[in-house]
């Protein structure tokens, strides 16, 4: 049996001001493929479904669409609920979901419920471990201590109880999905903190006694140990993902356990370019023809702040949505130098100019001065009027 491992959709996300949804549906489009094509028997979830615990209406219907079709594939769908997630909403209907192969997992009552895969003479058992917010959870789940890692060892303990079960009775292999932050996870700019100064990190040692740890929170696809590994987001929202892998983990499982393991991805016309140098540069080099169809952060480098940047810059990439400046070949105590300027500014329009230049580094044209010039004028008749 085929089975891919997914998490952090984030249905309804937007990036930069841009909403995301048809890049989502076009990704979709590839799971829902890729499931076909390669006879998948199961698609895991990890958390974080939606971007949102209240998420918009044609999102709700991007997702209803897109169960039915991997359900109409032949896939069971297996779904636990992350911190973006509302978990009673997404898991409403479960029980009837499930008779159509969706199987939700959001609730701390249905731990030990594992979806149980057949595959030949054994089984693989998949256990769903919501997000645990430890405020709301710790009591129900007897955790000894507050925080996440002594309500995941709590909520663990459970899967194992029953696990241990079931492997009395015949073959079982196992698979328990998390949305945490794992020791060892590399993070990224886009994921929502899940504990006050990222400290309340869940060891590894927690997942042993499981053949797969599917988890779900962190946005690169990564290997923690050859049986932890994050599915990652299937696509990168924020540049600081510009440089990772998308896609997910497809393990192939038989009768003795899984046999391997394998990333697995197709392409997205959500592409990320983080692009430096002059203006110039930029607008005329031709190594970045590539980045004109990409979302693009931009670092200008000029010694001096260029006039209409963006205007220009997207003149060539459409789809520059961020700009920042690092002049290069400049050294100056911008304190020094404006507590300088303020100390000798021969007139009003000296000090006005001296300040443009301080908070832009550039300093006022021929026109900017007129402008100046003509506000300071403005200012002085008014108060002589007075």
């Amino acid at each position: 049996m085929k089975i891919l491992h997914t998490s952090d959709w984030h249905l309804g996300r937007s990036f930069h001001g841009v909403g995301m949804l048809a890049a989502q549906t076009a990704w979709l489009d590839g799971l829902v493929e890729c499931v076909e094509s390669e006879g998948v028997g199961a698609v895991l979830i990890a958390g974080d479904v939606y971007d949102r615990a209240l998420p918009a209406v044609d999102v709700v219907e991007l997702l209803d669409r897109t169960l039915v079709r991997l359900a109409e594939a032949g896939a069971q769908v297996i779904i636990t609920s992350g911190n973006h997630d509302s978990a009673v909403r997404l898991g409403f209907a479960s029980k009837l979901l499930e008779r159509g192969g969706v199987h939700l997992r959001t609730r701390i009552e249905d731990i030990a419920n594992p979806v149980l895969l057949p595959i030949g003479d054994a089984h693989i058992a998949v256990y769903g471990l919501p997000y645990l917010e430890p405020r709301l959870v710790a009591e129900a789940l007897g955790a000894i201590g507050a925080g996440h890692v002594p309500v995941t060892a709590a909520a663990l303990d459970r899967a194992r109880e029953d696990l241990a079960r079931r492997r009395s009775e015949g073959t079982v292999h196992a698979i328990v999905m998390a949305h945490t932050f794992a020791g060892g996870g590399a993070p990224s700019e886009s994921e929502r903190s899940l504990s006050v100064g990222g400290l309340d990190v869940v060891p590894l040692t927690m997942f042993e006694g499981f053949d797969y740890a599917a988890l779900g929170h962190l946005h690169g696809r990564q290997e923690l140990a050859p049986g932890i590994r994050y599915s990652g987001s299937p696509l990168a929202y924020s540049f600081s993902e510009a440089r990772q892998a998308k896609g997910a983990w497809m393990l192939d499982v038989g009768p003795d356990g899984i046999t391997s393991i394998s990333p697995i991805g197709w392409p997205s016309r959500h592409r990320l370019a983080v692009l430096r140098g002059t203006l110039e540069e930029l607008l005329s080099d031709g190594a970045h023809s590539d980045a004109e169809s990409a979302y693009c952060h931009i670092t200008l480098t000029d010694p001096e702040r260029p006039q209409r940047a963006m205007e220009r810059l997207r003149a060539r990439f459409p789809l520059a949505v961020a700009l920042a400046f690092d002049p290069q070949g400049v050294t100056r105590n911008a304190v020094a130098n404006y507590s300088e300027r303020v100390a000798s500014a021969r007139s009003d329009l000296d000090l006005c100019c001296g300040f443009l230049d301080h908070v832009r580094g550039r300093s006022a044209n021929e026109t900017e001065q007129a402008a100046l010039a003509e506000a300071l004028e403005a200012v002085r008749l008014a108060e002589v009027s007075r």
